[in-house]
């Protein structure tokens, strides 16, 4: 069995605040060293379709070029699906349709009827679910990842839940509705927690963004920025290190790269503040 699969959860909008106040579960994997637990500097702009090349490829908004959630286009370098793909692993996601706008090879715009499923590989994304609904459950799509994992068993498998960032937009991160998806997030993650492990399965949970109080992210406030990292896996030290720094979501995909056992692609950060066992 390869030591080396992740799970990779990003949780669209989870700031850094929401997290640490509801996710209970992981916070408690921290607290007692099952984890780790990052705090990141998110980069500019705030938004989710730049923050999502940026978290797969590891580069920063003025070199990817992906400035805008409007900017549709094909992703012009290598992020973990390729590099998953190019080193003989298996990857899927389920995850929103900009996903395989950015990664896949269907035509663009994403098309609900015809993109939804895109089981058998389009690009680099070999397996994927996808969706475009803000109002599409979370357990629904944390369903999805999971039917992903137990029909392909990728080596890479990301599921990318969007209810945090549908209800922050609604009602502002200083809401009871912000708070409620952020902790059944979280819930869905602790109720397949046990079988991810025993699959073999090191998991890395964060998000794209964090929210304001007025629905909004797009700017350089901490609110909008910061993000949690949580980190399960035997390669990586447990515990709370979100008093640490300097963390950035550009640490992200050369993490990635490393639990997975593949090499970074040019650009990545080459060093980076986590706590690696084997680097002691």
């Amino acid at each position: 069995m390869n030591k080396n699969k992740v799970i990779f959860v990003l949780v669209d909008a989870l700031g850094y605040d929401v997290a640490t106040r509801h996710f209970g579960f992981l916070e408690h994997l921290a607290e007692s060293g099952q984890g780790a637990k990052y705090r990141l500097r998110g980069e500019l702009p705030s938004l989710s379709r730049p923050m999502y090349e940026t978290l797969l490829t590891g580069l920063p908004v003025w070199r990817h070029g992906i400035t805008d959630n409007a900017v549709c286009r094909r992703s012009r370098f290598p992020s973990l699906f390729r590099l998953t793909r190019e080193a003989g692993l298996v990857n899927a996601v389920a995850g929103w349709g900009w996903l395989l706008e950015l990664y896949g090879d269907r035509p663009l715009p994403f098309d609900l009827s015809r993109d939804r499923l895109c089981l058998e590989g389009s690009g680099d994304i070999m397996h994927g679910l996808f969706y475009v609904a803000d109002e599409y459950p979370d357990s629904h799509l944390y369903a999805d990842g999971d039917s992903l994992r137990r029909l392909y068993h990728p080596d890479f498998l990301m599921i990318h839940p969007m209810g945090v960032d549908n209800c922050g937009h609604k009602y502002g991160a200083l809401s009871k509705e912000y708070a409620a998806a952020a902790g059944d997030s979280c819930a869905q993650i602790a109720q397949r927690f046990a079988a991810w492990r025993q699959d073999g399965y090191q998991l890395v949970v964060t998000g794209d963004h964090g929210m304001d109080a007025l629905g909004r992210h797009e700017g350089n406030e901490p609110i909008q920025r910061e993000v949690p990292l949580y980190i399960v896996s035997d390669q990586v030290q447990g515990g709370d290190f979100s008093g640490e720094g300097p963390l950035t979501t550009l640490d992200v995909a050369p993490l990635l790269c490393s639990l997975l056992g593949i090499a970074p692609a040019e650009g990545m950060k080459a060093e980076s503040a986590i706590h690696m066992k084997h680097a002691e």
